[in-house]
């Protein structure tokens, strides 16, 4: 028998990747300061997610999660969110320009600072201090003041996520997404790079095809889907005392919801079925992520998936496989049949970052944009082949101009890293980057496209 839930039943399971605050009280204190908040989001708009991630489920819509690693109290300023949201703007342009389908946008921003580590304590020069956990827990700087978890730092990640939500409203409503400005989103730096070209052409058919829709009467006024945009929030549900202090019963429903994003995932460090993470993800209502890796057995999937979504309902769970360029074939597939075996309905997104990440010569983590779009190639090859959904795509990237990844159009060396290498933990695709991503899997979709009109028109 289900055992009952409650936001508190995760604090009686096992549990990972938990700070050591020196002051319990204190941390005690600011939760209970959390719980009288107002929320971030609200749960109509996280059924709204929901809503469309079953449409994912079904073919009929490709999910584009994407931003920050980690986000950072030092790089929060609004230049920097507007720069983030309108390469995903682009991306998605460039995705439902190709899939003839809606294109879901699901951020990694407004509350992504927390970040499972390897180890607890870092060792530099013969000193061990605690390792950095994400703005929201400590700081960057190897010194003892700044490693000591702080509970305070909880208040400014809300207090940044809530001025992180009400700008991100403001550009997907306020008209800043109106498709009239397609051209307007390109950023300076990459105006002259093939990407750029290549969206500028794209852009340019997109104003052509407005104005005939204008010259039909179809204007913004009249469809308001063409000056405004859907934008969702997510982040890994890692710091389980500040998710539950903002977890809330929704007065319509009845149901349990986490305000603090509209989708929360577990990650691959904290996926145990007994564990807190588990307990904690079950209960809300909110739609929730899965991250697979290869260590990720059919059995212990199905396992999960049970817990998770006792109701098989489309929407609900995002399985986000990041696998390595060079293991995807063979454990998605294995996955993939185990799956279709169950029967459960769910979204099938690809992280073509987390295992493609390696050392370079300079000591500097990186990842190679090759591998990167290798595995997204691979993604899409074992779907077509087990007659599934390649549904979505959740990458780590920024508006900025970095060099964190190599290759790409701009042909970034290990040389080059050190430039503009400006992440607080993993490495992340710049812009150019970016679109180059959305222009390959474009081609992918739509070719699954067309292989599904040849499919019916010969039914």
């Amino acid at each position: 028998m289900t055992q009952i839930w409650s936001p508190a039943s995760w604090r009686g399971k096992p549990i990972r990747q938990v700070p050591v605050y020196p002051d319990p009280g204190a941390l005690d204190a600011v939760e209970t300061r959390l719980k009288t908040h107002p929320p971030l989001v609200f749960a109509g708009e996280a059924r709204s997610l929901k809503a469309r991630l079953a449409q994912v489920v079904e073919g009929k819509a490709f999910l584009l999660q994407g931003g920050d690693c980690a986000e950072s109290f030092a790089e929060f300023h609004p230049d920097n969110i507007r720069d983030t949201f309108r390469v995903l703007l682009q991306m998605a342009v460039i995705l439902t320009f190709a899939a003839a389908m809606p294109v879901v946008k699901l951020g990694r921003i407004a509350g992504q600072f927390a970040k499972p580590r390897t180890a607890d304590m870092e060792t530099q020069g013969g000193v061990t201090l605690p390792s950095y956990r994400g703005d929201n827990i400590n700081a960057m700087e190897f010194d003892a003041a700044s490693r000591t978890p702080d509970p305070a730092r909880l208040m400014q990640a809300y207090a940044q996520s809530a001025s992180t939500l009400n700008l991100l409203r403001a550009f997907a409503q306020g008209g800043y997404a109106d498709l009239h400005n397609v051209h307007r989103w390109t950023l300076g730096f990459i105006a002259g790079s093939p990407s750029g070209e290549r969206y500028r052409t794209l852009a340019q058919r997109i104003s052509e095809t407005l104005e005939f829709m204008e010259a039909c009467g179809i204007t913004p006024d009249s469809t308001p889907q063409l000056r405004v945009t859907e934008f969702y929030t997510s982040h890994e549900a890692l710091h389980l005392g500040y998710e539950q202090a903002l977890t809330r019963i929704d007065s319509t429903s009845g149901d349990w919801y986490d305000t603090s994003a509209h989708f929360l995932w577990i990650g691959d460090r904290t996926r145990e079925a007994s564990g807190a993470h588990v307990e904690f993800c079950r209960g809300i209502k909110n739609p929730v992520g899965l991250k697979c890796s290869p260590s990720l057995e059919e059995s212990e999937l199905l396992r999960l998936l049970s817990i998770l979504n006792p109701g098989n309902e489309p929407g609900r769970v995002t399985l986000i496989c990041r696998f390595g360029a060079d293991k995807a074939g063979e454990k998605l597939s294995r996955l993939i049949r185990a799956v279709v075996r169950e029967g459960a309905a769910l979204v099938w997104s690809c992280d073509p970052m987390h295992g493609n990440t390696i050392t370079s010569h300079t000591g500097l983590k990186t990842r190679s944009f090759e591998r990167i779009l290798k595995e997204v190639k691979t993604f899409f090859d074992v779907h077509r082949a087990e007659g599934t959904h390649a549904g979505g795509v959740h990458v780590e990237m920024t508006g900025q101009n970095v060099t964190e990844c190599l290759g790409g159009a701009q042909a970034i060396s290990e040389e080059d890293l050190s430039r503009r290498y400006n992440t607080h933990c993993d490495p992340r695709l710049n812009a150019n980057q970016a679109l180059e991503l959305a222009f390959l899997m474009a081609e992918s979709l739509r070719a699954e496209r067309l292989k599904d009109a040849r499919f019916a028109a010969s039914a």
